[in-house]
């Protein structure tokens, strides 16, 4: 491949090794920038997760978020476009996972016209009698900001995510039990092996969002490079023109890669975006 004209990569488990850019992903990505290319966060995180990289990252533009659903314009603070689940599909959705899997626990993300609005409002977590302690539910979600709800409260406004979570099985295992039976109506994947799986609108997926963000900086797909690790990055890197996966990637990522970098951990981003920049 040629110098690219835009990079995109996966945050978690892609870009991060820890809570925050080493100093040579950040030294990489500043020349990125310098050299004017797009350097685009593709991310199953929500708009309010992305400040905090962000500020590591001076000069980013708009992000990816929730897995291509949202278009997250960093530097003004504005959600550019959403894709939702209406409320009527939340509850098919609900009750599909009730039935197929009733050790479950469920929660929807949401998103105001910025990253903080209604902050208490954007992570909704059911209310259920097996977590008779609110501190409880910091073991089955990990966000310090969700808000439990009754379930019919949880599916009655549109969604940018269903997340599903049964800590007893893993991610792997939830998608074999749940894709045969959602037909489709929804597009499901997971961004971690610990028994969580989150839903979009049908047809929304990473390489969707991407490829807005290279249209409207008028980037060719065959000139985008795409970095991923897991299993929510398979159709991103399908799309670019070179897709690169992590030496720590899930098996179903490795097998669609142009290249296998070195492992987060150990700065693979940056190795291979040295080439060029």
């Amino acid at each position: 491949m040629q110098q690219p004209r835009l990079v995109a990569s996966d945050v978690d488990g892609t870009l991060l090794a820890t809570l925050q850019p080493s100093a040579r992903t950040i030294a990489t990505v500043a020349k990125v920038l310098a050299s004017g290319t797009p350097f685009v966060l593709v991310t199953g995180r929500p708009p309010r997760w992305i400040p905090p990289i962000a500020n590591y990252l001076p000069g980013l533009g708009t992000a990816v978020c929730a897995n291509g659903a949202v278009l997250y314009d960093i530097p003004t603070d504005r959600v550019l476009c959403a894709e939702t689940l209406q409320p009527a599909l939340l509850g098919e959705l609900a009750r599909t996972c009730s039935r197929l899997l009733p050790g479950a626990w469920l929660a929807v993300e949401r998103v105001g016209r910025g990253a903080f609005d209604d902050i208490e409002g954007q992570f909704l977590c059911e209310v259920d009698v097996r977590l008779r302690q609110p501190e409880a539910y910091k073991s089955v979600w990990s966000s310090s900001q969700h808000t439990a709800v009754p379930r019919e409260q949880l599916l009655d406004a549109p969604a940018i995510k269903l997340l599903v979570k049964d800590p007893a099985r893993s991610s792997d295992e939830l998608s074999a039990i749940l894709t045969p039976a959602l037909g489709g109506a929804v597009d499901l994947t997971f961004a971690s092996s610990n028994g969580l799986v989150e839903m979009a609108p049908a047809g929304v997926t990473k390489a969707t969002g991407l490829a807005a963000v290279a249209a409207a900086a008028g980037v060719a797909q065959a000139d985008v490079i795409a970095f991923g690790d897991m299993p929510n990055d398979v159709d991103m890197l399908r799309w670019a023109g070179h897709g690169v996966a992590m030496g720590n990637a899930h098996p179903d990522v490795l097998a669609v890669a142009d290249e296998v970098t070195a492992r987060n951990t150990d700065d693979g981003v940056a190795l291979v975006l040295e080439r060029w920049f």
